[in-house]
């Protein structure tokens, strides 16, 4: 059991290790409230996804096209697989999605029914899942693969607001 923890900071160590690897913040209790509050007032993109969901591994690289072609949009990008995915991985795959660049967190609580609940009591935790959330705290929930034309139409109205 000791050697777990060890383990864990030796693979956060070898993913940040990279040029291009994706920095990861833990996500456990309480980082939906710091994440909310970081970019209040602010219109945020919170793309929450898993390397054990096809349809995401799919799309992240238009994720990255995207923040590439609006460098000013706020992107979080949330790992939340259903089971406690290496962070090495993760980190790899943001960075071969071009998302690196983006503010990267990932589940750290094996419980992550409790951190689903704290982000919308009402989710089951199907993946992918984006919520578009505007200045005044509104939140957009699209579910499943999202249309990025929609989300680029959101972007372009936060601006005229």
């Amino acid at each position: 059991m000791t050697f777990r923890p060890l383990l864990l900071a030796l693979l956060l160590a070898v993913a940040s290790a990279g040029a291009q690897a994706a920095d990861l913040q833990s996500f456990g209790r309480g980082s939906w409230s710091k994440l909310r509050a970081a970019h209040d007032d602010q219109p945020t993109v919170v793309h929450f996804w898993g390397l054990t969901c096809a349809p995401c591994l799919v799309e992240m690289p238009e994720w990255g096209k995207l923040q590439a072609e609006r460098p000013d949009m706020r992107l979080v990008m949330v790992a939340a697989d259903p089971v406690p995915q290496d962070p090495a991985r993760v980190s790899d795959m943001l960075a071969r999605a071009n998302l690196a660049k983006a503010e990267n967190w990932a589940f750290a609580d094996r419980f992550n029914e409790r951190l689903r609940y704290e982000i919308d009591p009402d989710w089951p935790g199907e993946l992918p899942r984006t919520m578009l959330i505007d200045r005044d705290g509104k939140e957009t929930v699209l579910t499943g693969v999202a249309d990025l034309g929609e989300v680029r139409a959101w972007l372009d109205a936060q601006k005229k607001r």
